[in-house]
């Protein structure tokens, strides 16, 4: 493997969970999610279309209903 500026584990006082340091060239935990969030949305369905089979299954229920 290369060798190259690593994560640390981090305490965190009062918190259970412990925190990694960021390394150059990463992207923060927020901001890695607003990508994956605006990826997502451009391939969501708008509000008001309908899809071939959408009518059935609003009104399909599950055997144990």
């Amino acid at each position: 493997m290369a060798e190259g500026p690593r994560q640390r584990v981090e305490k965190v006082a009062g918190s259970r969970r412990a925190r990694l340091t960021k390394v150059e060239g990463t992207l923060a935990d927020a901001d890695a999610e607003a990508t994956l969030r605006d990826e997502d949305s451009a391939g969501a369905p708008v509000a008001g279309e309908k899809g071939p089979n959408d009518d059935r299954l609003r009104r399909d229920r599950p055997p144990h209903w």
